[in-house]
This record gives structure tokens, C-alpha cells and sequence, in this order.
């Protein structure tokens, strides 16, 4: 589990490889806004939702903590809110939201409430332990490249390399250090692919009710549309994607092919105010010396984050 301590320890070591005090951890050189920064990536969403659902530990904390089911455009908010400050926040704010989220995770706590894949009932789970935090690292980044690539010209491997470095960079913000994760892109590659195919990741009844929850919806005008939900679906293993009962007939592929190709017809061509996410528009506001984003960029970090602006100039 990561201690307190423990997360300190991996902050010295952000602090030594960051861009810079304003820059905050990646800075505007980094693969790492290069790829976060596109809206596009809201594309892998519902991928590295499942994914990190298919955790059996994960699905419990979610089901016994989370006001997924109340409240599920704050968690959208709260979650962005956090990696948008590690990734494009300054340097102070990065590491508090790094500390917020620890602090966080200290209270959820609990115990298997049945037996599901490798994890006994009564088993203990906590939101710190390195195992669960390794993998929702590893949805996360996936995730967003793999939109991405959906979308706009792949990483070559040197720039899949230099993404993992950064990347282990962000890892350490959840507390992670270098043994706990892979050397490099291919041991990375190599990780997901046999999470995907171990029992590790196993479809509990939690899980499948929180996804139908938000896929399916009790509320009609916060459900995904059937493309949305059919590009998500075709992006799981197949054993997860059975699990989860999410299942691909022709219209559903059809639907997500036709929005694929009118997405890449149109996404390349928006103007940056649109394509490109609020918080990092805010992070080059903050780069050019302005006190706070114009008002359009406060309006989006409302969409996006629930707040008008990510950067309070807080101390972490």
C-alpha cells in the first residue's frame, strides 16, 4: 500500500523531474500535453472506465464509495479535475492534487463482498494498494493513446517510449515508484496485454450494474449515444466486453464506423479553442503570465471540471 511517507518520497522525485515551477510537471515540450491536450481522448473515456471496473477491487470500491450512481456528472468533474491538474496544473498544484487524491483514497476501505476471479469474499481492498493504483495508471494512459491514435497519426516507437517516461513521471503522482512499474514501452505493452488476459480482471455483478448505470442510464439525457457506446465496447478484450453484456451487432458497428470517419474528417480541422481541452488553454495562459484564463476558457472548465478555473495558485 502507498504510506504517506511513501508518496512523499515519489513527489521529491516529480519535483526533480518536472519542467518547472510554472510549467508544472510535463510542461509544453511533453508528449504527455501533446496527447492530453486533445478533446479527443474523452474518446477512450468509457474504455478506461470499464477497464479499471473490470478490477474487482476497483468495482467494489466504486460500488460502496462512489456517488457514481447520484451524482455521475460531478464524478465525471472530480476525476477530471484531478488528472487535468496533475498533467496541466503548476507544479504546487499538481502535487496537491496528488496529496487531494491520496487523502482520498485513504477512506476507501473495505472488504470483498463475494468472491469474484482470484479475490475471496471478506478479502481486503483499499483505493492505496499499489496493485489497483498500477492498473488504473495503466487504463488511463492507455486509454489516451489509444483515442489518440483513433483519431490522428500514431506514435512512432521512439515517441511511444518517450510517453511511457513521462508517464511513469505521472504514475509517481499517484505514488508509484520505478520498481512498481514497467522499464519501458514494451514491458508496459506487455503488462496490459496479460491483464487482459488473466483472471485478475473479472466482471463482478458491481461492475456490470455501475456500467449498465451509466452506458444504459436511468436518465435518458445523460446516456451515451449508441456510437459512443459501440466504439467502447469494440475497444475491450472480448472476454470483457461478454462480461459486461455489452454485445456488437451490425448497426452498432456500423454506427461507431460512420462516426469514426466523420470525427476524423472534422476533428483535424477545429480551431484550438475548440479542439483543444480547457485546462491546457489555461496552462498557456498561465505560460504567457496571465493571472487567470478569458472568459471563454473559464466557461469550458466549467464543462470540464466543474470550476471556472484549475490553477488556484494553491500550495501543495
Amino acid at each position: 500500500m502507498v504510506s504517506e511517507s511513501d508518496l512523499e518520497s515519489a513527489l521529491d522525485l516529480v519535483r526533480a523531474g518536472a519542467a518547472g515551477p510554472v510549467a508544472g510537471v510535463f510542461g509544453p515540450d511533453s508528449l504527455t500535453w501533446r496527447i492530453d491536450r486533445e478533446a479527443i481522448i474523452f474518446l477512450g473515456a468509457g474504455r478506461a472506465l470499464l477497464l479499471q471496473l473490470a478490477h474487482p477491487w476497483v468495482a467494489a470500491a466504486i460500488a460502496e464509495h462512489s456517488t457514481t450512481f447520484a451524482d455521475p456528472i460531478g464524478r465525471f468533474r472530480r476525476t477530471f479535475d484531478i488528472v487535468f491538474a496533475m498533467v496541466f496544473g503548476s507544479l504546487d498544484r499538481a502535487l496537491l492534487a496528488s496529496r487531494q487524491l491520496h487523502r482520498r483514497h485513504t477512506m476507501i476501505v473495505g472488504a470483498m463482498p463475494d468472491t469474484v476471479g482470484p479475490f475471496a469474499a471478506g478479502s481486503r481492498y483499499c483505493a492505496n494498494d499499489i496493485p489497483s493504483l498500477r492498473w488504473v495508471h495503466a487504463t488511463l494512459v492507455e486509454s489516451a493513446l489509444v483515442a489518440h491514435d483513433l483519431v490522428l497519426p500514431q506514435l512512432a516507437a521512439d515517441e511511444r517510449q518517450r510517453y511511457w517516461t513521462e508517464s511513469r513521471l505521472f504514475g509517481a503522482l499517484f505514488g508509484l515508484t520505478g520498481d512498481d512499474l514497467a522499464a519501458d514501452w514494451t514491458d508496459f505493452a506487455a503488462y496490459t496485454a496479460a491483464m487482459a488476459q488473466s483472471d485478475t480482471l473479472t466482471v463482478s455483478p458491481a461492475a456490470r450494474e455501475i456500467a449498465t448505470q451509466i452506458f444504459a442510464g436511468a436518465r435518458p439525457w445523460l446516456r451515451p449515444p449508441r456510437w459512443y457506446r459501440a466504439l467502447t465496447a469494440s475497444l475491450l478484450p472480448e472476454q470483457l466486453r461478454a462480461g459486461f453484456g455489452l454485445e456488437l451487432d451490425t448497426r452498432d458497428m456500423s454506427a461507431a464506423d460512420n462516426a469514426l470517419r466523420w470525427i476524423r474528417r472534422v476533428y483535424p480541422k477545429l480551431p484550438n479553442r475548440l479542439r483543444y481541452a480547457s485546462p491546457y488553454q489555461e496552462a498557456q495562459a498561465r505560460l504567457r503570465g496571465e493571472l487567470q484564463p478569458d472568459w471563454m476558457t473559464r466557461g469550458l472548465n466549467r464543462l470540464w471540471i466543474g470550476r471556472p478555473q484549475m490553477d488556484q495558485r494553491g500550495k501543495g
